[in-house]
């Protein structure tokens, strides 16, 4: 894949590598959602979200070996994610933050992310041709990186339609996929996409463990997929 010149690779856990610049980018990790539905009483989500999204970030660095780790905001689900964090779970989180730098971009869960952590917090940053931020804005010059819409795409295949989380990009900017366990997601189809792409994009679908480019085209709209 090509943003703004630059060659990067979606990775079907819904990290991005950047070869060029050793750097793996993640969105919207949303930990302790779980906990936080439990507190408004919605008892039946199970609290392991955290520890889902925490194994499967270990698993990504531990394959690509980055030299820096970009989280593009809504890291923490809410300003009190972090206290509900377990022991445990802070220490693999210290563990993790220092095997690269890691870059912590503030989201709008999370304008304040947690320092005790390590690493660099930062609204945004520009590297080379791209420029990583949480929340993307139309007409961004090109480059831009970003998350909060948590993309999803749907396609028929076989007779049967195929959802996933997904990469979008028209090749000028790149939205992220949401990568924590309990994230959700927005068909990519939907009205708060039309304006961040100005012709024809593709939908890179992470299914199982490949990803596959589907251009804009042939992938369901929302009012195409059948309800139930």
């Amino acid at each position: 894949m090509l943003v703004n010149g630059a060659r990067v690779q979606p990775d079907a856990s819904g990290a991005l590598f950047w070869p060029g610049e050793r750097t793996i980018v993640v969105s919207d990790l949303h930990f302790e959602k779980g906990s936080a539905h439990a507190a408004r009483g919605h008892g039946l989500v199970p609290p392991y979200d955290t520890a889902a999204t925490l194994q499967r970030l270990e698993l990504v660095i531990a394959r690509y070996h980055p030299q820096r780790l970009i989280a593009l905001g809504d890291s923490f689900h809410d300003q009190g994610a972090f206290e509900r964090l377990s022991d445990a779970e802070v220490e693999r989180l210290r563990r993790l933050v220092a095997k690269q730098e890691t870059i912590w971009i503030a989201g709008n869960h999370d304008p304040a992310p947690p320092q005790e952590l390590g690493g660099t917090i930062m609204s945004e940053i520009a590297i080379g041709p791209l420029h990583f931020r949480h929340e993307p804005q139309p007409g961004a010059a090109a480059g831009e990186v970003a998350g909060h819409l948590h993309p999803k795409a749907r396609v028929s295949r076989h007779g049967r339609t195929v959802s996933a989380r997904a990469f979008a990009s028209d090749g000028i900017r790149l939205i992220m996929p949401a990568f924590g366990a309990f994230a959700g997601g927005l068909d990519v189809t939907d009205m708060a996409f039309r304006p961040l792409f100005r012709r024809q994009f593709h939908a890179w679908m992470a299914v199982n463990d490949r990803v596959y480019a589907v251009p804009s085209n042939r992938l369901l709209r929302r009012e195409d997929v059948p309800a139930g």
